[in-house]
């Protein structure tokens, strides 16, 4: 039967590094645990530089980069003190808390600087209409942080898509979720609404989003019918050690939907940071040719450890079959690693932006669709703001 992955095989030109010689020059805004991995990833590249880091919290930042090692780093109090400070910068990684996002990629965009922008991609849709705004007007590059795409395995769910072995695609479903994953290893900047500002929708139900609407080329949302809720992270119960925390959370910890897509889609959503279930299921695509079966994760912010599965009616015969996953290289760095050496490159050659606003501002629609029809109890119609 030969390689079934062959059916799906496409042709690309990779992006190379330029040889010039010149050092690429990166800020690093906000220095919590994200930022940590960011910094890791930047360290394995050698044509990249740390030259500044920022945090709001006095010597975070210093202990942060003392103890990966990172030497000869300039240091400042805030994301505008650090533009201000390096003229000279290529790029800055935007790590803050969600409520920052908006505010210091506007920032950084404003100044001339090029920005990897952590997910969410901000707290509203208004927030990335500004973004967007501040990006075009710059003529600079801004990139969102789903390293998912970088996945070769995910990439696969758009190939089997746009290969047409599906036909029409009418219906999604998303699934996947934690059973007891509230974010609170590093205190409460996830779970407290004037820094997370919105809670596992934003955190990983982005990353479920975004790989769903990819598959099927970013269609427009229409409406948005959305549910919230915050059972598990309002009772003191679910921290044993830190009980405190439930008077803190202001955000979701379970959200649901029903989206109306363009070109006749429907995409049933659900995500979970804490639930009575070990999934709400698989992922689903629906075609008129034929179905796929995502297998369900934790938080889709990486890989999926189980073959994706097709289902198709041949001869009047019921059939499905597996994709084999794809294994890594030995020497692979990681899904992280790529993204953000997809970033430098993208800078470096003047291409294209690995993961464009122009496609997460109808995934960041679709959040602020949900917590704004969960707020007042009805189905809204999606404006999407003319950037």
């Amino acid at each position: 039967m030969g390689n079934i992955l062959d059916r799906f095989q496409e042709t690309f030109t990779d992006i190379r590094k330029t040889a010039d010689g010149k050092k690429f020059k990166v800020g690093i805004i906000g220095c919590g645990w994200i930022a940590e991995a960011h910094i890791m990833e930047y360290q394995k590249m050698p044509d990249v530089e740390i030259v500044a880091a920022a945090d709001l919290i006095p010597g975070k930042a210093e202990e942060l980069m003392a103890r990966l090692g990172v030497k000869g780093v300039r240091f400042y109090p805030n994301c505008n003190a650090l533009i201000d400070g390096e003229p000279d910068l290529d790029g800055v990684s935007i790590c803050t808390y969600n409520m920052q996002h908006a505010p210091c990629a506007i920032y950084a965009l404003e100044h001339g600087v090029n920005v990897m922008l952590e997910k969410p991609f901000t707290v509203t849709l208004d927030e990335a209409a500004a973004v967007c705004r501040a990006e075009k007007a710059s003529g600079k590059l801004l990139t969102i942080g789903f390293q998912p795409r970088m996945s070769e395995n995910m990439q696969m769910i758009r190939k089997i898509v746009q290969s047409g072995e599906l036909g029409q695609v009418y219906y999604i479903q998303s699934g996947g979720g934690r059973r007891r994953g509230i974010p609170t290893p590093y205190g409460t900047s996830f779970i407290a609404k004037e820094t997370g500002g919105v809670g596992a929708v934003g955190d990983i139900g982005s990353y479920s989003l975004d790989m769903l609407l990819g598959a099927v080329g970013y269609p427009k949302p229409l409406t948005v019918t959305g549910y919230t809720s915050a059972f598990f992270g309002k009772d003191p119960g679910y921290y044993p050690t830190h009980p405190e925390y439930a008077k803190v959370f202001g955000v979701d910890d379970f959200a649901a939907a029903f989206i109306r897509l363009e070109g006749g889609i429907i995409l049933d959503f659900r995500i979970s940071w804490a639930m009575h279930m070990d999934t709400p299921g698989d992922a689903l695509i629906l075609g008129t040719k034929g179905g796929l079966r995502i297998p369900s994760t934790d938080c889709w912010n990486g890989e999926f450890d189980k073959p994706l599965k097709i289902y198709k009616t041949i001869g009047g015969q019921e059939l499905s079959y597996e994709i084999p996953l794809i294994p890594h290289a030995p020497d692979d760095p990681g899904l992280f690693y790529h993204k953000l050496r997809a970033f430098v490159d993208a800078v470096k050659t003047g291409g294209e932006a690995p993961c464009p606003s122009s496609q997460i501002l109808y995934n960041q629609a679709i959040i602020d669709g949900i917590v704004k029809s969960a707020a007042c109890g009805r189905e809204i119609e999606v404006q999407i703001p003319e950037i």
